[in-house]
């Protein structure tokens, strides 16, 4: 009976020692990778070295003889003797410990150095009646504000501004990288808000105001219409050589459908337009000349898938730079295996001289 409850001793601590090894093998795995995981197979040593310990001690229990004495010794004494494997345990553990020390668990750490070439971007949106045209849904205006605020949304890493122009122009938002406000301020463009015409020298000559003083290396304008310079003190021509002589290049879009479209006509006395169809009336030539002068190009919006393909092109043809450095370095995680294998090794060896010395 002394036997079999010692075998059942010796295998539940060898199970327990092996396991501890798999654990801490499978922590160590799941959080690090392993610079030399050959040493690991080093492990498989260990299965014989366990069954000679088994072997040997049962060669030792079967050649040992109680006497007479010791069926009086008190139970502490069992209890001392199913301690007896616990240096050779510790020795197991502390053997697996040492082995993944030995297979140099590694985490990696990384910085990364960015530098980014932004761009700077002034729209200078038409907000003139004819914009409440029904050829776009729900009109010219809505879907022009929609659509670049989508292309906003494209650009989180540029500085973007507004100009809303009809008989005059004015900055409704600076440059800003705070696309929230923009976005707000781009939803509160309307028609009506300053005087009815359409000064499409004066939108594009305040946008490249706001522009003149930017140390970006990359200005652009995108300048959007649906009708013909009638009104203002700078004609677009003029503007465009100016955006020229600056460096900045302008995109022209010219909005509306071809043929006749939907547009207001008159203002009844309550505030309410009058609509009818009439013919539409773009400037394409000045449009297509401002955007050859400055590097930039001309685009025809007649619906709103279109003007999204504009938008995108824009997109592809204006891309943010990043110059990207990354440094990456590995740092060796095995000292504290290495320390914990140690102190289980040395306190095997202890225990097994001492405290439980020539136990049975």
């Amino acid at each position: 009976m002394k036997r079999g409850l010692d075998t059942w001793v010796m295998i539940a601590w060898s199970v327990a020692a092996v396991a501890a090894g798999v654990v801490v093998w499978y922590i160590t795995k799941e959080r690090f990778e392993f610079a030399q995981p050959k040493f690991l197979w080093a492990a498989l040593l260990l299965v014989p070295v366990i069954a000679l310990y088994w072997w040997r001690e049962q060669r030792r229990g079967s050649s040992s003889r109680l006497s007479v004495l010791a069926r009086h010794v008190p139970d502490r004494i069992r209890v001392r003797a199913i301690l007896r494997p616990l240096p050779f345990a510790a020795a197991i553990t502390g053997c697996c410990l040492l082995l993944i020390a030995l297979a140099r668990p590694q985490s990696h750490d990384s910085e990364e150095n960015i530098h980014r070439e932004g761009i700077d971007i002034m729209v200078a949106l038409d907000i003139s009646a004819s914009m409440l045209a029904k050829d776009l849904r729900p009109d010219r205006l809505e879907a022009s504000k929609r659509v670049a605020m989508d292309f906003i949304d494209g650009r989180p890493n540029d500085r973007i501004g507004l100009v809303v122009y009809e008989g005059e122009a004015f900055t409704q938002c600076p440059l800003t990288t705070d696309h929230r406000v923009l976005k707000e301020l781009f939803s509160n463009a309307r028609s009506g808000l300053i005087e009815r015409g359409t000064a499409v020298g004066m939108g594009l000559a305040t946008a490249l105001n706001r522009l003149r003083e930017s140390t970006a290396k990359s200005k652009v304008v995108i300048l959007l219409t649906d009708g013909v310079n009638n009104t203002g003190a700078v004609q677009p021509i003029d503007a465009g050589i100016i955006a020229e002589k600056l460096g900045i290049r302008v995109y022209t879009i010219g909005v509306g459908t071809r043929g006749k479209a939907l547009s207001p006509v008159a203002l009844y006395p309550n505030g309410q337009y009058k609509f009818d169809y009439v013919d539409v009336d773009l400037d394409e030539a000045t449009l297509q000349k401002i955007a050859t002068t400055t590097g930039g190009q001309y685009f025809r919006a007649t619906d709103e898938v279109k003007l999204r393909d504009i938008y995108k092109e824009i997109d592809r043809m204006e891309k943010t730079r990043f110059e990207v450095q990354q440094f990456s370095f590995k740092v060796e995680e095995f000292h504290d295996l290495l320390m914990w294998g140690s102190i289980l090794l040395l306190a095997g060896f202890v225990l097994d001289r001492t405290l439980l010395r020539g136990m049975a």
